[in-house]
């Protein structure tokens, strides 16, 4: 058993050795490191927590100066209904009144020669609710576009109740066209143009277009045409076959009555993709609620080669420096250009391919021009080089519609009452000119044996390819020149003869002979 050492005697002391005081020290930096982590992490949260405070504190404010001013725009509509009720109800008694002098009046429509014979013409209808003679009218004068677009809104507002009466009038081809088989020229222009126009007609007189005075009625009418519009969409060949100006009057119609849905802002998505090429496309599609999606349908376009739309698209939203609009149609006119390239080594269009790659080269650069002018781009893309290109297309396609020297072998058309020359021949009302070296092999018919002789200025013929009968003198003559003397298969008639000329008979042939 050990000796227990005595505490009060004293002992040698232990050194502490080099490892044990490197240890001690990697303990003490490693503490160090973590409470310099720890302070680093709680500075962070608490500069986070800040920040966080900061922005609830600003949507707190926000939130509240919204809703001060959401009440006090309801504060100032429900004060303004008074108002509003006593201007409607004032204005329909003047209507009333207007009306029954229009319905008294004998002869209510005047010659429509000038704008104010056209307003005259449109407020009878109105003043009358004649939806289906207002409707003929307003389509049947396209020409005069700009008139109706500044007449309309004042004629629609004479009606008692104008959003009705729009929705009666271009009820004929909206939601669906019910014309049958008198279908033919497209409408959509002119629902355009009258849904554009009764907008004005149907703004609050007090506080603005913030309130439409529609009724709950018809807007829940233009709901279910809406729907209507929608299901019918199948039958049109679905979203990608839809005609743009269908795509356009629904898109006023929703915008016009207030009742866009944003659960189908995918389906306006898809519609405003589909014809984007439409000028007032961007605009509403902005109208429709669609501003947020706007970067990805300008990036669809530019990968469908649709950049001159986007070009648009980008200009409309404010998104000029994320799609710079130079580099867009640099790359579209690369893009005409090898369609046009294309075009011409299709060995489908091998007569036409010229002209139509001239064709599809020339849209391009007016387009590209046009934009540049409208977008005032002149300093970053100059337009001088497109138009040189341009006057070069042009000059290339005047040259090749110059008409050919007149050649030597110009017939002219019997007075006798032949047939017509072919389409391609020339315009001259009296001429024919071959488009051939030679006539075709077959040129005689079996019930007329006898063909005219040539003019005096060939040889004749000896007299045993006629046979005893002395040919007939022709009194339409042509250059000698350019009539070669070719080994026919029927020895007994010359190949080289007057076009349609007088037969032996002086009767018009019963055929057309076949040149192609």
């Amino acid at each position: 058993m050990g000796s227990v050492p005595n505490p009060g005697e004293l002992t040698e002391l232990t050194q502490p050795s080099f490892d044990e005081f490197q240890h001690q020290t990697s303990l003490m930096t490693g503490c160090t490191l973590m409470w310099k982590e720890l302070s680093d992490h709680i500075s962070s949260l608490e500069a986070n927590l800040m920040r966080q405070s900061e922005a609830l504190k600003r949507k707190i404010e926000a939130l509240d100066s919204e809703t001060k001013t959401s009440l006090d725009s309801l504060k100032k509509r429900e004060l303004s209904i008074d108002d509003s009720v006593k201007i409607a109800v004032n204005r329909v008694e003047l209507l009333k009144k207007d009306a029954l002098k229009t319905l008294n009046d004998d002869n209510p429509d005047g010659e429509v020669d000038n704008g104010d014979g056209l307003l005259q013409i449109l407020k009878s209808t109105c003043l009358r609710m004649e939806a289906k003679e207002f409707w003929n009218f307003v389509s049947g004068r396209k020409k005069d576009i700009e008139l109706l677009r500044e007449k309309i809104p004042e004629a629609l507002s004479e009606c008692i109740d104008p959003a009705k009466f729009v929705m009666e009038a271009i009820s004929e081809v909206f939601p669906v066209d019910k014309r049958g088989n008198e279908r033919g020229n497209d409408l959509g222009w002119a629902c355009v143009l009258v849904l554009e126009s009764l907008i004005p007609a149907v703004v609050d007189p007090v506080i603005g277009k913030s309130r439409m005075l529609i009724t709950r009625s018809v807007k829940e009418k233009a709901k279910e045409i809406a729907e209507t519009w929608k299901r019918s969409l199948e039958e049109r060949g679905g979203i990608d076959n839809v005609k743009t100006p269908d795509v356009h009057t629904f898109f006023q119609h929703l915008i016009t009555f207030g009742i866009v849905n944003e659960e189908e802002l995918d389906l306006y998505r898809k519609l405003v993709i589909g014809s984007a090429w439409r000028k007032q496309m961007p605009k509403l599609a902005v109208s429709l609620g669609l501003g947020d999606k706007m970067p990805d349908m300008i990036e669809e376009l530019i990968s469908k080669g649709q950049q001159l739309d986007a070009v648009h698209f980008t200009y409309e939203v404010g998104l000029v420096d994320r799609f710079p609009p130079v580099p867009l149609l640099k790359a579209f006119l690369k893009d005409a250009k090898k369609a046009a390239s294309s075009i011409l080594e299709d060995p489908n269009n091998a007569g036409r391919a010229a002209q139509l790659a001239a064709r599809k080269e020339q849209s391009a650069l007016r387009a590209v021009m046009k934009c540049i002018e409208e977008y005032k781009l002149e300093a970053e893309l100059p337009p001088e080089n497109l138009k040189k290109r341009l006057e070069q297309l042009e000059k290339t396609k005047t040259e090749k519609r110059k008409p050919a020297a007149v050649p030597a072998n110009k017939r002219t058309r019997a007075s006798n009452g032949g047939p017509m020359p072919p389409a391609k021949a020339g315009r001259s009302t009296n001429a024919y000119v071959s488009s051939f070296a030679a006539p075709p092999s077959i040129v005689r018919s079996p019930s007329h044996p006898q063909y005219p002789a040539a003019v005096p200025a060939y040889p004749s013929p000896p007299p045993a390819m006629y046979g005893t009968q002395t040919p007939p003198t022709c009194p339409y003559m042509y250059s000698p020149e350019a009539a070669p003397q070719l080994a026919g298969s029927y020895p007994g008639a010359p190949m080289n003869y007057p076009a349609y000329g007088g037969y032996g008979n002086g009767i018009a042939p019963a055929y057309q002979q076949a040149y192609y």
